[in-house]
């Protein structure tokens, strides 16, 4: 079986070890990486990780290789 390449907002929730309600005020930041699939909105992991190593390393600046 192969890996999944993304995550629901509740699984990147849980991922980060936040709410649920905390993960739903992430997907709004600009710099949160997001993909749109019709209705559901999904996180990629690798891009998940990338904002993660920002985040810590205070690189918090907005990028375009999220944009979906």
């Amino acid at each position: 079986m192969t890996e999944k390449l993304t995550l629901s907002v509740e699984e990147a929730g849980k991922l980060l070890g936040v709410s649920r309600q905390v993960a739903y005020q992430l997907i709004h930041r600009s710099d949160f990486p997001t993909l749109h699939i019709g209705r559901r909105i999904l996180v990629p992991k690798k891009q998940l990780e990338i904002w993660m190593d920002r985040q810590v390393n205070g690189k918090e600046e907005p990028s375009d290789e999220y944009s979906a």
